[in-house]
């Protein structure tokens, strides 16, 4: 274990993760477990990591656990990077389209603003609102700027408060194509954590309190919570997340046939494994539908703003004949 951390305070480059090898090596050759090393490093280990290797050594099998938990972070940082990547492109094209209005409306609707005013006469009520608007973006942009910080800020505070995140939480589950995705993706995430728990031989019920730490849903984290308590009292696991619906029903009735087969690790696992293509499925499916309404959404701002433009031109032409 010296040996390794050494290894790695020489590969790694940056300083702040260099100072936390160095500590734990230093905490190691001074007499510490590796466990109590990490859970010395003031929060930089997570507590599921912390346990999971307290659990390697004191089954004497720290390698073993090791490669689990490495397994693990690798696909949940697979899954992570798969969502991510996938929304580049949506984000890039939402931008851009954002962009290309704020454009017209500040430098070409401008131009005909000259030949409205010269009109004399007034202006049809789109039009109205398109001069409107490019005067808004023009002259009030940093105004609009701090209105929008100040909305994250309150919208971030606002989030802050533990009732009205699990409000906002529970509405989102019912969101058509969103709530189903939210619904595949902490299922994986918690069948990956929970089936690498009980392989590295911790109890269901502490694997379950580590595991429900891994999702974000406050209204999943909830029930886990019940079934927890369901747990305590003998109840088993898969019963009451099957009377909660916790998950969504293929994997409720594969954790049951798991855990009356005695290889709940194993069912877990293939849960997760399912969960994970489901979530790329979803994924794919929902950008297939994302990006034609963006491209429609842009073209349907832009030809408002011309039709706009082109009923106060039309106007103009009647009053000259």
């Amino acid at each position: 274990l010296d040996r390794s951390l050494q290894i790695l305070v020489d590969l790694t480059a940056e300083e702040h993760l260099v100072r936390v090898l160095s500590d734990l090596q230093e905490r190691v050759r001074g007499g510490a477990t590796f466990s109590s090393a990490l859970e010395g490093q003031d929060g930089q280990f997570a507590r599921l990591y912390i346990n999971m290797v307290r659990a390697g050594e004191a089954s004497g099998a720290l390698d073993q656990v090791l490669n689990r938990l490495a397994d693990y972070l690798e696909r949940v940082a697979e899954l992570r990077q798969t969502v991510i990547s996938a929304l580049v492109y949506p984000s890039i094209l939402l931008f851009v389209a954002g962009l290309s209005v704020i454009m017209l409306l500040v430098f070409v609707v401008p131009q005909f603003t000259v030949l409205f005013d010269d009109m004399g006469a007034a202006l049809p009520v789109p039009t109205q609102i398109v001069v409107a608007a490019g005067d808004l973006f023009r002259n009030y942009w940093w105004a609009m700027l701090c209105v929008v910080a100040l909305m994250a800020v309150i919208l971030e505070r606002w989030m802050q408060n533990p009732q009205v995140r699990e409000r906002v939480d529970h509405r989102v589950l019912d969101l058509p194509l969103f709530g189903d995705l939210i619904w595949k993706m902490e299922t994986a995430r918690l069948c990956h954590t929970l089936s690498t728990l009980l392989k590295n031989g911790l109890p269901l019920l502490n694997a379950l309190n580590l595991a429900k730490e891994v999702v974000s849903n406050r209204k999943i984290f909830g029930l886990l919570n019940e079934a927890g308590d369901d747990l305590k009292h003998g109840r088993g696991l898969a019963g009451p997340l099957v009377r909660l619906q916790a998950l969504p029903d293929l994997a409720l009735q594969m954790i049951r046939v798991g855990e009356e087969s005695g290889s709940l690790d194993a069912m877990l696992a293939k849960v997760a494994s399912i969960y994970d293509r489901e979530t790329r499925t979803s994924v794919q499916s929902m950008l297939t539908l994302l990006e034609p309404a963006l491209i429609i959404g842009l073209g349907v701002v832009v030809a408002g703003i011309i039709i706009s433009i082109l009923m106060a031109i039309l106007g103009a032409n009647d009053l000259v004949f």
